[in-house]
């Protein structure tokens, strides 16, 4: 069986793998390495409420711009 270059694919594609094969710790740590090296998070400060979000309109807008149903959705 050939390895499989965990470099080359998608961070999409390297998530469902990851799920696919929960052992492959190899395929976890290069999908770890693939999410710092592309750093498109957004960061914040703990909320101490709900209403701590209306200060973060740019996350609220990061979040509803990434929010796609789920393949599997009912």
């Amino acid at each position: 069986m050939s390895k499989l270059d965990f470099q080359a694919m998608t961070q999409k594609d390297l998530h469902a793998y990851v799920l696919a094969h929960r052992h492959d710790q190899e395929a976890f740590y290069a999908y770890i390495d693939k999410l710092y090296a592309e750093a498109n998070w957004v960061e914040m400060p703990p909320l101490q409420s709900l209403e701590d979000l209306e200060n973060y309109p740019e996350f609220i807008e990061h979040i509803r711009g990434n929010s796609e149903p789920p393949d599997n959705a009912v």
